[in-house]
């Protein structure tokens, strides 16, 4: 795997979470645990397939984070 540095713009401050997986359910585990640990927790989580249709799923609790 060959890792880059980018720039990340983040005029409003959020705390961002930066991650890297190859299991799909993944994004699931990732909002199972956020929801369960901090009650009425905003986030939004975004995951792009490396393969096949490289699809971007996406979940969240706040639409404006997702």
């Amino acid at each position: 795997m060959e890792m880059h540095q980018v720039p990340v713009q983040n005029p409003e401050g959020l705390n961002l979470i930066f991650g890297q997986a190859h299991f799909i359910k993944t994004v699931e585990d990732l909002h199972e645990a956020l929801a369960g640990a901090v009650p009425g927790i905003r986030f939004g989580v975004a995951f792009c397939e490396a393969s096949g249709p490289r699809l971007v799923r996406t979940t969240g609790t706040d639409p404006a984070l997702v």
